[in-house]
């Protein structure tokens, strides 16, 4: 791409004249960390040039789903091998069939799926249809976890035991969450008890088994139990949120994580996004087949998308899972990001700055804290103006992290032990400046 004539702080004037506040989704504006946001030109490998021409270590990846690096070059060939049959043709082709395959292949605790184009599409239907099948309407959702603009979930806890939610946004009118019930993240007592109030009730459970809308923070095994336990006994669905975890932080995702420490374990429903589509607008969200006949053209449970199963989306996507399905692909994906992280932590002791991070797969985060959180509230006690100074001064170093406090990080097969080196050197800097 031939480099923009002009700044990005001029593009970003434009782009305030005709899109709310400049950008198409909101963390893009730099609002939290200030500054202009970087207009990126082009992106290669670990990599992307913004419209100055200057070059960044990407670690957002396109928040996830670049995990082989951008432009990587058997799903070029894919993609634009796919886009010369068409760009849509609102019929069923192979290559969806083709990509459920791989998908159920990698997740077994599902026997079907249906794709989407996007992860709030694939929660927001993943809801409509447990609600179908128990004939429930309450759910449980937990603070700090995103699952996507619904609005049913765009809710926030209040104090109290099980506080029903209120909007966190305008336009979502009180009657549309008051079936919507916010818990504290990692908090089994108030899971208990919310489960002897309203378990009947319950149509199900919804929970990033590790939330990375609250930068990175896991679910612990004992949490993850209860929940399984208790949406097994009441007859509610556990619901696995997995659009940023899947396939991210292991080939068989999060819930694979979790049955090494408890053999066995699967949640009924998953809701995937992200790493599947390799770039490209595709969701899914898919259970057992008792539960997914239920949906749409063989169940009551109505939903549809006009570019569902998009012909170049599913190539691009089962371009990447391939990819990724090859031997020790995660087990250096894995080195790759605890050497970021730990590079990270080092850099940050030695500097005598509070930090702790973690990692799990391609996904990282890290706090201005001693002690990793448990919860949304002790995220919300990280030193955010730090966090502020140190973004800046990685950005201005070359180095791209998440414009946000409460963003999860990912790493990608492409970036190289050099790009970590750069990196931790260039936190060396920032760390002693904090």
């Amino acid at each position: 791409m031939t480099p923009s004539t002009e700044t990005n702080e001029t593009l970003f004037a434009r782009a305030q004249r005709v899109i709310p506040g400049g950008v198409n989704s909101p963390v893009r504006a730099f609002r939290a960390v200030g500054g202009t946001p970087r207009f990126v030109q082009r992106a290669q490998g670990p990599y992307f040039w913004d419209a100055e021409g200057r070059r960044y270590i990407d670690y957002i990846g396109s928040w996830g789903p670049m995990i082989l690096g951008h432009g990587h070059p058997v799903v070029l060939q894919a993609v634009q091998a796919a886009a010369l049959d068409g760009f849509s043709f609102g019929a069923p082709t192979e290559r969806e069939i083709e990509l459920a395959e791989a998908i159920l292949r990698l997740v077994p605790s599902m026997d079907m799926v249906r794709l989407v184009s996007s992860g709030t599409e694939a929660a927001m239907s993943g809801i409509r249809l447990a609600r179908g099948a128990t004939g429930r309407h309450k759910l449980i959702k937990f603070e700090g976890c995103y699952h996507g603009h619904a609005d049913a979930l765009l809710v926030k806890a209040g104090s109290g035991l099980a506080t029903f939610g209120n909007p966190t946004s305008a336009g979502v009118p009180p009657e549309v969450v008051k079936h919507t019930v916010v818990l504290e993240y990692n908090n089994i007592d108030m899971l208990e008890q919310a489960f002897a109030t309203h378990g009947n009730e319950l149509a199900c459970l919804v929970i990033e088994p590790i939330a990375g809308n609250m930068n990175f923070v896991r679910a612990s095994v004992p949490f993850m139990q209860r929940c399984r336990e208790l949406c097994t006994q009441y007859g509610a669905l556990l619901v696995f949120d997995e659009v940023m975890t899947g396939c991210r932080v292991a080939l068989g995702s999060a819930q694979s994580v979790y049955a090494r420490e408890l053999p066995g374990f699967e949640p009924d429903m998953t809701i995937m996004g992200k790493v599947i589509g390799g770039g490209m607008p595709l969701a899914a969200f898919g259970a057992k087949r008792a539960v997914m006949q239920h949906l749409a053209p063989l169940g009551p449970v109505y939903q549809a998308g006009t570019l569902s199963g998009n012909p170049v989306a599913t190539a691009c996507g089962l371009a990447t899972l391939n990819e990724i399905s090859k031997p020790g692909f995660f087990d250096d994906l894995s080195a790759r990001t605890r050497r970021l992280v730990s590079g990270l932590t080092g850099a940050a002791k030695a500097a005598g700055v509070p930090f702790c991070g973690d990692a799990e797969g391609g996904m990282f985060g890290f706090f201005l804290l001693p002690e990793l959180p448990q919860n949304y509230g002790q995220v919300m006690q990280s030193d955010s103006p730090r966090f502020n100074r140190l973004f800046h001064g990685m950005l201005d170093r070359g180095i791209y992290f998440a414009p946000a406090l409460y963003e999860a990080g990912f790493v990608s097969a492409a970036h190289t032990d050099d790009d970590i080196a750069e990196t931790v050197a260039a936190a060396s800097e920032v760390f002693k400046t904090l």
